[in-house]
């Protein structure tokens, strides 16, 4: 990951954790779904793992919500 980007993917982070959260899912529940294990899903939420669309696009499928909210700050 570029550190130029790492406030983007801190950011999308946080929004994972947000809405997993609201679905009330584990990390280790949306891993098993995504097909990852939870510590991938940990370094995904901590920006310490950078992503690819597709796998941006698979976690908005399964946590309910359009990819861009995952990029987006909350209002």
């Amino acid at each position: 990951m570029k550190p130029e980007f790492r406030n983007v993917y801190r950011l999308m982070g946080l929004n994972i954790a947000y809405y997993r959260n609201l679905n009330e899912m584990s990390q280790e529940q949306l891993g098993d779904l995504l097909g990852f294990d939870q510590s991938h899903i940990s370094k995904i939420e901590r920006a310490s793992a950078g992503i690819s669309m597709d796998t941006l696009c698979a976690i908005a499928q399964v946590l309910h919500v359009q990819p861009y909210q995952l990029l987006k700050p909350k209002d």
